[in-house]
């Protein structure tokens, strides 16, 4: 690390759990940010703050006025922009040193085994069910682990999908492909502004310790929060058997959490 990255990373280094060992492996390290709106912004942002090496963001969508009431990486004069070129802007605004890689395209099966293939951790921050099942299919494949976050309402939950670990399950063992929930987008249902940053902030925070290897990751655990109340809930989550997305797949060594 350069005189400026030792400064600029000052905190983070300070810290025994981390270290210069540990920020080097930050800067080291390839993150892919799947969607770029309420919980991508945090994350985007939060990534690109802690000095992640490679970031790349992906969505296909263009800024819009009723964005900025929660979407904290865009700005008045960008609405009508694309947003992965918006949040690019955020972040090399906020650390030039950053290398940032924008798909302006949608994740599906065809555009992400590429892209997950080249990373080393992947924040799903999509909104729909589709894109989630599609995301977490690459990941296993590539034995990747995903950090997935979702936000409606006043209503949040948040966790780890790591394909390295045996015993953690995918996403598809909690949530099966074959049984969508009903579908909840913020047009429609609305969603309280700071809810998208509290859960976007703690993907960042996972996939921020998965790659420096800090502490022990949300794999096998689903917290959810009801904002209303400012009450946290975790459930232990299992790998199931018969999940057709990763039962199929050759599993990894185990590996410490």
């Amino acid at each position: 690390m350069t005189d400026d990255d030792l400064l600029r990373y000052s905190r983070h280094i300070l810290l025994d759990e981390i270290g210069i060992e540990g920020q080097q492996r930050i800067r080291d390290a390839r993150a892919l940010v799947i969607g770029a709106g309420g919980l991508g912004s945090p994350v985007a942002l939060f990534l690109a703050s802690a000095g992640i090496g490679r970031l790349t963001i992906a969505d296909a969508d263009e800024v819009d006025l009723t964005n900025l009431q929660r979407q904290l990486a865009h700005t008045q004069s960008r609405i009508g922009t694309l947003k992965v070129e918006s949040a690019r802007a955020a972040v090399l605004a906020m650390n030039p040193t950053l290398a940032v890689e924008t798909h302006a395209c949608r994740a599906d099966a065809a555009t992400l085994p590429g892209w997950t293939a080249s990373a080393d951790v992947v924040l799903d921050c999509s909104d729909n069910f589709a894109t989630r099942q599609a995301v977490n299919a690459a990941c296993v494949a590539a034995r990747v682990p995903l950090v997935a976050g979702a936000a409606i309402g006043f209503d949040g939950q948040v966790s780890v999908y790591d394909p390295r670990d045996p015993a953690a399950p995918c996403y598809a063992c909690v949530f099966p492909p074959d049984a969508p929930p009903p579908e909840a987008r913020c047009a429609t249902m609305g969603v309280f502004a700071p809810l998208v940053g509290i859960i976007g902030s703690v993907q960042a925070a996972e996939a921020l310790k998965l790659v420096a290897g800090v502490g022990s990751s949300l794999a096998g655990r689903l917290q959810m929060l009801d904002a209303r109340d400012m009450r946290w809930q975790e459930i232990r989550v299992s790998r199931d058997a018969a999940c057709p997305v990763c039962s199929s797949q050759v599993r990894g060594v185990s590996f410490p959490r």
